[in-house]
């Protein structure tokens, strides 16, 4: 009899054992399962930033020309609106003289199908 419970002895204990190293192996899965969370929320993370400034430098681009664009209209109006605004102070004297000239200088002829008749 002392031999089987010896045999029962070494039986509870060889099961403590498995039970004992079935737990570790659990915390262990456990741990890696929180870990491999974390770095995947980690991947994900720098995967999204990635993803966003590339988003971002895009809208720049595409932004960007459209502002570049509006910026360069409004650059040459201003160029165009300063040239004719020097272009009419420069001229105008010479033409408000040229008109007054041709209004003002009258030179009386007598019309040539005029026939004066005495």
């Amino acid at each position: 009899m002392t031999s089987q419970s010896q045999g029962i002895q070494q039986l509870l204990q060889a099961e403590k054992r498995a039970k004992d190293k079935l737990e570790e192996a659990k915390k262990r899965k456990g741990k890696r399962l929180k870990q491999a969370k974390e770095e995947a929320i980690v991947e994900i993370d720098h995967y999204r930033l990635q993803r966003e400034k590339e988003f971002r430098h895009k809208q720049t681009g595409a932004m960007g020309s459209q502002g570049n664009l509006s910026a360069k209209i409004e650059e040459q109006t201003t160029e165009t609106i300063r040239n004719l605004t020097g272009s009419y102070h420069k001229n105008m004297e010479g033409m408000m003289k040229k008109l007054l000239n041709t209004i003002c200088d009258i030179s009386p002829e007598i019309h040539p199908n005029f026939k004066y008749e005495v």
